[in-house]
């Protein structure tokens, strides 16, 4: 799997034209410190240091989706937002969400292969239409195809809904193992722009936004964990599962302030922590290999 991350981090950067020393995926964002407060309400379902009641120190990165940084807030819809947890012992373990709750493709190959058919758009750059037409070749995408059209970018990283598309596991004291998919959700709730409200915006405003709203207090998230059943596949994030699922709150996070030495941070979702286990996903299993290939010739680079 290795072989195939580096093919497709090398797909990547020539489709893309990605510049040296940004990360291959999500090139432009920011980073801050945070705190998180976990309330104990997941104790009795992990063992997870960070989800037992208490506070953590915390990293988190707000981004845009593209691996182009000179793209304008409006061409990535999709946002980014990935929270490193700084745990006891020096350990750590991150999540990594975005705004939109599943992927487009269920395994490595296949989003390796619509990779190669990206080549073909106009400086990596496809039109809705365009992209619309890539997803209908791939049955598996539907449920992608369908969030694109109606998709809406929020209208802050502070007023985001961020979901982990892949599904983990959550360890007991007993060994018992709890299939769930994380959720933040922002305190003042999810707002979106319309696509003519997204255009008309600079580039940079996101993080502007962020600037001013962090000089004014805390800007706040709630972490649900969606607690999954035994149909509720958990190696496919092509698939969301049903709305009606459980969910329940396991803490609140507090970004107080910017932190550009966390740029540097490697964000890897598939970094555990006792009490919490990856899932048979092989998307999520590919991106450790993509993410520590991309982190190692970005450090290479600057």
């Amino acid at each position: 799997m290795k072989k195939l991350a580096k093919t497709t981090i090398d797909q990547i950067e020539k489709v893309f034209d990605v510049p040296t020393g940004y990360r291959r995926a999500h090139a432009r964002g920011k980073s801050y410190k945070a705190r998180f407060i976990a309330n104990g309400s997941a104790s009795h379902l992990t063992v997870a240091p960070h989800f037992q009641k208490g506070e953590t120190a915390a990293f988190v990165r707000f981004s845009h989706f593209s691996p182009d940084p000179t793209w304008a807030d409006a061409m990535s819809p999709v946002k980014g937002m990935a929270v490193q947890f700084l745990l006891p012992d020096g350990e750590m373990t991150n999540i990594v969400g975005v705004t939109s709750p599943v992927f487009f493709a269920k395994t490595p190959e296949i989003f390796s292969e619509m990779l190669g058919v990206v080549k073909s758009f106009k400086k990596g750059k496809p039109s809705l239409k365009e992209l619309v037409s890539l997803l209908a070749d791939y049955p598996e995408s539907g449920a992608m195809l369908n969030n694109i059209r109606k998709m809406q970018a929020p209208s802050s990283f502070s007023t985001g809904q961020y979901h982990s598309i892949h599904a983990f596991y959550l360890i007991s004291q007993q060994s018992q193992k709890q299939p769930i998919k994380y959720l933040w959700e922002p305190e003042n709730g999810v707002e979106t722009l319309s696509p003519l409200d997204a255009i008309a915006l600079p580039v940079g405003f996101f993080e502007a936004d962020m600037e001013d709203r962090i000089a004014k207090g805390p800007v706040k998230f709630r972490l649900d964990v969606i607690i999954g059943q035994s149909e509720d596949p958990t190696d496919d994030p092509t698939k969301e599962w049903p709305k009606t699922r459980e969910r329940l709150t396991v803490g609140y996070l507090e970004i107080t302030e910017k932190s550009p030495e966390a740029e540097d941070i490697l964000f890897d979702p598939t970094v555990m922590t006792a009490g919490l286990e990856c899932s048979e996903d092989r998307i999520l299993n590919f991106r450790h290999h993509a993410y520590e290939i991309s982190h190692q010739r970005r450090m290479s680079e600057t």
